[in-house]
């Protein structure tokens, strides 16, 4: 029997097992990945950004561990060898209706401590010399890393620590009992004390699997990127984001110096029509249907319906994806992108219509579950490993102490 068992081979479950081994050294770990590699979803097909925390609104999870999660994900990195680049980032106005919400963002990003400054005109020409902008915030603690990277030297140290990572090993049944869970796998059963479910695109229905009915459900989200041809990267130095739209749920499409050099453009955000397709033929009619029959998408489809259709044209016309482009890059054209990488992101979206807004962690009786874990995890994946192990060395205090906490109560409800 496992001390903990761990759903989820990318940058979230790894981090966790990599927190237990310095928490806990004595326990044993086992980590389940259905992939016959870990980091192949969300982890592996992640922009590269180390982010700031500017975004997230003061005292949220997200903004907590972000900002302390850009310091340790940059100090892994030097530890191990791991390139990373901390180059900083501009957050553009393009257009005078812009400068309220720069402000609001540049108000947010002080509340959360961040040491960043305003740039004019002059001076965001000085850092990047084609962008289009009439001010900006210069956020100097952005970087650039590959997580793909990260995530196999997490899984290298676990493993060295003594757990075990078992790869292609897809759950479909878990139990929870009073001496701790069962799991059952295509590759067998597991029995472990604690269950720790990080699985990404698929939380949701490991926490259904375990018995919990929450208030939420995993909608997919696919990003689109263009790649710039190195003859055109010259026109990025770093990262260029613009001022998020109000009327639009996403940070909107921007450009990634990435740590390879390579520079990427993007993303669109569209629905995915499977939970792990990246390409735009991928449909899977369970995880499309489960959405179109949810009530709360088609709230939140509603208010973004003019934005969400201009997102779906922009997937499929790339003379439309480059015009948004040039909002903020004039000089960009159609000849200097060649299709680049896709990912899903995987939103916690609940019955009212609203996204998930923060990390989104549920207790259960002998389990943990993660069920909204979407940018900045993978900034902020060390962090929530060590709030992990808190709140799971929390929930067994409570239940040693005989509390009688309604468990499924407070998967729906939390």
């Amino acid at each position: 029997m496992a001390d903990y068992i761990i759903i989820g081979g990318g940058i979230v479950g790894l981090s966790t097992a990599y927190a237990l081994t310095k928490e806990k050294p004595e326990a044993t770990i086992v980590i389940l990945e259905k992939e016959q590699q870990v980091a192949s979803h969300q982890t592996g097909n992640n922009s590269g950004v180390i982010h700031s925390g500017i975004y997230y609104k003061p005292g949220s999870l997200k903004a907590r561990l972000a900002k302390s999660g850009n310091e340790s994900m940059r100090l892994f990195a030097e530890e191990h060898g791991i390139d990373v680049d901390i180059c900083g980032k501009v957050i553009v106005a393009s257009e005078e209706k812009e400068l309220p919400f720069l402000e609001d963002l540049y108000k947010r990003g002080l509340e959360n401590g961040l040491n960043i400054r305003k740039l004019n005109q002059e001076e965001l020409r000085e850092k990047e010399p084609h962008v289009n902008g009439i001010a900006a915030i210069h956020v100097p603690t952005a970087g650039i890393i590959n997580y793909k990277q990260v995530s196999n030297k997490l899984s290298e140290l676990v493993q060295a620590a003594g757990a075990e990572v078992k790869s292609g090993t897809a759950v479909t049944g878990i139990k929870e009992h009073d001496a701790g869970v069962t799991v059952d796998t295509d590759k067998g059963r597991f029995e472990g004390k604690y269950l720790i479910n990080c699985a990404g695109l698929q939380s949701d229905r490991m926490a259904k699997l375990a018995g919990y009915h929450l208030d939420v459900k995993i909608v997919p989200f696919r990003g689109e990127y263009y790649k710039f041809v190195e003859t055109s990267r010259h026109l990025v130095r770093n990262l260029i984001y613009p001022v998020p739209n109000p009327d639009f749920p996403f940070l909107g499409a921007h450009f990634t110096r990435m740590i390879d050099g390579n520079v990427d453009a993007g993303p669109n955000a569209v629905l995915g029509f499977k939970r792990e397709g990246y390409k735009k033929s991928d449909i899977n009619w369970k995880d499309l249907s489960e959405v179109l029959l949810y009530k709360g998408f088609w709230k939140l489809a509603r208010p973004y319906l003019k934005e969400g259709t201009g997102e779906m044209i922009r997937s499929v016309n790339k003379k439309k994806f480059v015009k948004n482009l040039q909002k903020l890059l004039p000089e960009v054209r159609e000849e200097d992108l060649i299709p680049g990488p896709r990912g899903v992101r995987a939103q916690a979206l609940s019955v009212d219509g609203k996204m998930v807004d923060d990390f989104y962690i549920v207790p259960g009786r002998n389990s943990l579950h993660v069920c909204n874990a979407p940018s900045p995890a993978a900034t902020a994946s060390l962090e929530i490993g060590k709030e992990i192990v808190k709140r799971v060395d929390e929930g067994r205090r409570r239940t040693d102490h005989g509390s009688s906490m309604d468990y499924s109560a407070a998967a729906a409800n939390r």
